[in-house]
């Protein structure tokens, strides 16, 4: 058959679509999208933010045992730390007692491996404590006043997020007054009773001080269990004044 310009059409030499190649192409972007999302979330958790379990009652009725929390790791380097700020921190030697490793099956081992990769799961957790900052470098932190209250650089603290046991009013069990050292902080938790923080270790080599470069970051909000979503306070009508 001519054309009307009386040419014979040359035929369709093109190759045909190989079938198959779609599909591909398809599994090739999805490897790539999740090893993307992968590396996104190892930066994120590395660098500004990861997820931390309860592992003891020190910080109750603020933290429950098993809340997941998330930690902001820009604070101290980048964000300054405040009085009233929930920290996450290393050991500062001795306040932590040696845990034997769980025995776990490969695969649940390899699964919690991949969600610690992307900052999903905290199997350090328990290498970790997480107290409230009472004294900053230079404070002047004593207990306790004739009502019972902490004082920090003389000025007495009403502590609304403290628990305390029935009947009792003083802010933590014994008396102390210190001078935090430069580089280090007086932390302690909510649990007051039943908390071995700055207090109870204070007789320790440590003095009770936590250094600041073993704080890790500062703990945002409850991220689980939903019903506990909340985001966590640092009180700045508590310790108005502490600094002046």
């Amino acid at each position: 058959m001519t054309t009307d310009s009386g040419t014979v059409p040359a035929s369709d030499t093109s190759k045909p679509v190989r079938k198959g190649r779609g599909w591909k192409i398809f599994v090739r972007d999805i490897l790539i999208i999740f090893v993307a999302a992968l590396l996104i979330s190892f930066l994120i958790k590395t660098f500004l933010i990861r997820s931390f379990y309860i592992p003891s009652s020190s910080m109750e009725q603020t933290l429950h045992i098993d809340d997941r929390i998330i930690v902001n790791q820009l604070t101290p380097n980048l964000m300054p730390l405040e009085h009233g700020d929930v920290v996450v921190f290393k050991d500062p030697g001795g306040w932590l007692t040696p845990q034997p490793d769980p025995q776990v099956n490969w695969f649940v081992g390899a699964v919690d491996a991949v969600l610690a990769f992307v900052g999903l799961s905290a199997p350090d957790s328990n290498d970790h404590l997480i107290k409230r900052v009472i004294g900053m470098p230079g404070d002047e932190v004593i207990c306790c006043n004739d009502f019972g209250q902490l004082t920090v650089n003389g000025v007495p603290l009403d502590e609304p997020y403290t628990t305390l046991p029935d009947g009792v009013t003083k802010a933590t069990r014994d008396d102390f007054d210190v001078t935090v050292p430069e580089g280090s902080l007086w932390v302690m938790g909510d649990n007051r009773y039943n908390s071995a923080d700055s207090a109870f270790h204070r007789n320790d080599p440590t003095g009770g001080f936590v250094p600041i470069e073993n704080v890790v970051g500062r703990a945002l909000l409850i991220s689980w269990p939903v019903s506990r979503w909340t985001w966590l306070d640092n009180y700045p009508v508590t310790f108005a004044g502490v600094d002046g």
